[in-house]
Formats: structure tokens, sequence, C-alpha cells
């Protein structure tokens, strides 16, 4: 049995389970784990981050290779390339979106809090958000898909990347870059509409949604502060 450990807003599972959606791996259980943030899950997974796929016990953690994984074990349909050199391009408009993108909006997202706001954070990840947006604006398909003429690998990292872009960058003070980058601006309008996609965007926005809420209660950094102390406890 596998099973993929998620979580709604979690940038790095929207890709995996976009991935699982566009290729109908149904009978892949989809979960958030019950001790994520703890010392007991560091335990399983010293990695401690999600996604990590379940095979039967076996965990494996990374996005990437969790990707890479099921494309291997499920080849069918396939979302990588019809030649060697297309497969290449698809992962590197995926390493764009993964890395350039979606790692650089990850850091800057508690940024989004004025209290604790460091504007030199701001600039610096925010300034490499902008940049490699143009950079994607040089590379991205001209016909609603990254590459290919087809859903692929590039889409499943960019959809999430683009999403974080979009609904948390403003947070920091910034300026959405999209719309001023007509061939991604084009794009992101067309692959929200693919099901695959649109399914983790609904499932992005009702984390979001619920993440604002945890905070604008408080319960967020109560939360945040308890499952520091417990693994300071557990370090000692």
């Amino acid at each position: 049995m596998m099973k993929l450990y998620s979580g709604d807003l979690s940038p790095y599972s929207a890709r995996v389970r976009m991935q699982i959606y566009a290729k109908g791996l149904s009978h892949i259980i989809i979960e958030r784990p019950t001790d994520f943030g703890t010392p007991k899950f560091r335990e399983r997974l010293p990695i401690g981050r999600i996604p990590v796929l379940d095979i039967d016990g076996d965990l494996m953690p990374e996005s990437e290779v969790i990707s890479e994984y099921l494309e291997e074990v499920f080849p069918q349909p396939s979302l990588l390339g019809a030649t060697p050199r297309e497969t290449a391009h698809i992962r590197t408009l995926a390493r764009l979106g993964d890395i350039y993108l979606m790692n650089n909006m990850f850091m800057l997202s508690p940024q989004t809090r004025v209290s604790s706001r460091n504007e030199g954070i701001v600039e610096l990840l925010g300034g490499q958000v902008v940049r490699n947006v143009k950079a994607l604006e040089r590379m991205i398909g001209r016909d609603g898909f990254a590459c290919c003429g087809r859903l692929t690998l590039a889409d499943c990292a960019l959809a999430p990347a683009l999403f974080l872009i979009e609904n948390v960058l403003p947070g920091t003070g910034l300026d959405n870059p999209v719309p001023q980058n007509r061939n991604v601006a084009s794009y992101w309008a067309a692959i929200q509409q693919q099901e695959a996609a649109a399914r983790i965007l609904a499932e992005l926005h009702r984390g979001l949604e619920e993440r604002r809420e945890l905070i604008r209660t408080g319960a967020f950094d109560r939360m945040m502060a308890a499952s520091k102390a417990a693994m300071e406890a557990a370090e000692q």
C-alpha cells in the first residue's frame, strides 16, 4: 500500500498530488500525518518535512524524488517527454518552479507578518522571485502548458509556485510580477483550467485560509511554540 503524507498548504506536497491526480493513481492514500511537527515524526524521518511517500512502511522524502519514483513505477500516462531532450526541458522548468520560485517563496512567506518583517530578506528573496519569473517568461510554453503541448511534471511544479506568488507575495509588500509577464500570465490563466491543477489549487486555497485563521486567532503561534519546545526537549 502507498500513502502520501501531505498537507493542503504544502506547495511541495501539492506538486506530487497534482502528479497523482493527473496519472489517475486513485489507490494512493493521501493524508496529513498526525505527528507532523513533533519529535516522533523526526524520529521516523530526520528531514522532518512533507511530502513523504510511505511504501508499506518504507518512507521516501523529497517531492522531486517522489515524483521521479512515481514516473518510474507508473509510467503511463507519462508526464515526461517523448525524447530525452524533451524530458530534460521538462526537468529544467520543474527545477525553475521548485528551486528558483517555490523555494524562495517558501522562505519568504514568514515575511507576510508585518510585526516581524525583515525588509532585507524581502528585498533579497523577493528580487529572486521577480527575476526568475522573467526567466520563466522566456521559457514557458505558449499553448497553455509549460512545454510539450500537454501536462507534464513541469506543470506540477509551476502551478503551486505561481499560486504562492499570486497569493503570498503581495503580503510581503511586493507586487505580483506575473501580470507584467505576458507569457507567464497567459500560461497561469490556462493551467488553472486543467482538472488536476484546479484540484490542487483548491486545496492550496483551503490550506491558506485555514492558516490565516490560525494566525488570526493566535493558535498558529501557540502551535509553533509547542512544537519548538518539544523539539528542544527531545534534543537534550
